[in-house]
């Protein structure tokens, strides 16, 4: 025969009733024993709204592999119009120097702009087989700085002093303002 019970509301709870054992142990299975404390959820991440697809940091990357091409480009500009006596290796002179493609590739980069990286380095080595050669040598650097050049941790050091020294300027600013006007 079945039985229930009737509580008043005031008994209801949406939490399981409270175990009486007494060893640690889960009340819906009791041989799994309690080793640690319950798992917290960490939320102190900010929400970012009007982002969509991408996280702030995913549009942030984007702009810093635009920045990288630009840098690369800079690089093989360099390399290409320095001449010999600057450079230390025989062989790499021989590969870097050459005023002809330092011409090409300037003229190369007053027709295109360099906003998108990939379309730039995309645009350069369809040119023409000099250009493909330029392009890559261009993909090459900009690899190489993105992943053993750039200062990483020099980046994040930068940034975070500049948000503070900007944020305490422009408070002092205020400050000073709004005390000249109340007395």
């Amino acid at each position: 025969m079945e039985s229930s019970t009737i509580l008043p509301l005031s008994q209801l709870s949406f939490f399981p009733p409270k175990s009486r054992m007494w060893n640690g142990a889960s009340p819906f299975r009791p041989w799994k024993q309690r080793t640690s404390q319950p798992a917290r959820f960490n939320c102190q991440k900010m929400f970012v709204p009007g982002f969509g697809e991408a996280s702030p940091e995913a549009k942030a990357a984007n702009n810093l592999h635009n920045f990288f091409t630009y840098i690369a480009v800079k690089i093989v500009t360099a390399q290409l119009e320095v001449p010999p006596t600057c450079f230390i290796s025989p062989s790499t002179i021989e590969q870097s120097y050459n005023p002809e493609a330092y011409e090409e590739l300037m003229e190369f980069l007053s027709r295109h702009a360099l906003n998108n990286g990939d379309k730039f380095c995309a645009d350069l080595m369809r040119e023409s087989p000099r250009h493909k050669s330029l392009g890559m040598q261009t993909v090459f650097i900009r690899s190489a700085y993105c992943k053993r050049d750039f200062e990483w941790d020099n980046l994040k050091r930068l940034a975070s002093k500049m948000v503070d020294e900007s944020n305490t300027r422009l408070m002092r600013d205020y400050v000073l303002e709004t005390s000249h006007e109340e007395s």
